[in-house]
């Protein structure tokens, strides 16, 4: 049953369609990521859930109750931004009571539930400490143990691992999502951070231009897009215009292999560089391999063929593969294929 629910939701500014009818049912205690580009309304849906953005269109239900035309104050959902705005002139332990000292809470009851959030998030020994004391991620679980200490019913998170570095972003995002599942509150976080979201989200809800493109848990969205934005946006992917014809799809004048469905006519040809491998004799497809890029855990080729240029990803086993100006024989399987109708999701 949905606990939060945005039932056509939509906001123009002028001529200026910034989120269009905009529809989603949120269980009670899921963790749900926005995620998008920049300019794609991930925000802007996140600010009138928050009450900061009154709607054009639409209403939005929280716990069976409309809440659409709630001041932001009246809703007592607990929000993180980016800049975590915290009072530099007060203590981590009064930064933290803050909401509670606006809800007029009684002074023990006030100390206790401080106590209790800072615990949560491994604080409690920096109680007294001001923000310029701290680290990053250390501000980041002050701005967290105040937005859970009024115990709202949903915890709004607007890019809050923005500002931090990359090893201390991936701490971060397992410390939030244990915290999320220990609490088990209900969550929505917008990010334009591909990985952060297929790591911390139950579903992820794909914006583009305004409009959901696709709302899938991490693995389907990204082994199943819906379309050619889906499938580039949420990591790698090759994608290739062709036809399907019967049991046959021609994709630059080469067959190439799919498992046959009702898909027929002008469609998009996606396998991601992952499912791609190197064959021992022709393959599938010749190449040139045009560029090679170490990252560490593995490495990216970029392959000239007669339909364009692929890309490839192999794991790195402490030992170099192919080289620049290599020519190379192409395989996949046709079960990492996935076909789709040009324009199924522009």
């Amino acid at each position: 049953m949905a606990f939060l629910d945005l039932v056509g939701l939509g906001k123009t500014y002028h001529e200026l369609i910034a989120v269009a009818d905009c529809s989603l049912s949120v269980a009670k205690g899921e963790f749900i990521c926005l995620l998008g580009p920049s300019g794609c309304g991930k925000t802007t849906t996140l600010q009138m859930i928050a009450g900061f953005v009154p709607p054009t269109t639409g209403r939005i239900l929280l716990d069976g109750a409309d809440i659409t035309d709630l001041r932001a104050s009246k809703r007592g959902l607990g929000i993180v931004f980016q800049s975590y705005a915290l009072f530099p002139h007060m203590t981590v332990a009064a930064n933290v009571a803050f909401g509670l000292d606006m809800r007029r809470v009684a002074a023990k009851e006030r100390a206790d539930r401080v106590a209790e959030a800072l615990d949560l998030v491994h604080l409690g020994p920096l109680a007294d400490r001001y923000p310029r004391q701290l680290s990053g991620g250390q501000r980041q679980r002050v701005a967290l143990a105040r937005a859970l200490v009024i115990r709202p019913p949903v915890l709004l998170l607007d890019e809050p691992m923005g500002a931090l570095d990359a090893q201390l972003r991936e701490e971060m995002q397992i410390e939030l999502r244990a915290l999320q599942r220990k609490v088990g509150i209900t969550t929505i976080m917008v990010t334009h951070d591909q990985a952060e979201a297929m790591t911390l989200a139950d579903r992820v809800v794909l914006m583009n231009k305004g409009a959901i493109e696709q709302i899938a848990a991490p693995f389907e969205m990204y082994e199943y897009p819906n379309g050619r934005f889906a499938s580039t946006f949420l990591g790698k992917a090759n994608v290739f215009a062709g036809t399907a014809s019967g049991e046959t799809i021609m994709v630059g004048g080469l067959r190439l292999p799919w498992v046959a469905s009702a898909i027929q006519g002008e469609v998009d040809y996606i396998v991601r560089p992952e499912k791609l491998g190197f064959a021992r004799d022709g393959g599938i497809l010749r190449g040139r391999i045009g560029a090679r890029v170490f990252l560490g855990h593995h490495w990216l080729y970029q392959i000239d063929t007669p339909l364009g240029v692929l890309q490839l990803t192999e794991a790195n086993i402490g030992a170099c593969g192919a080289a620049e100006g290599d020519d190379v024989g192409l395989t996949w399987s046709s079960a990492h294929v996935r076909v789709i109708h040009r324009g199924a999701a522009p």
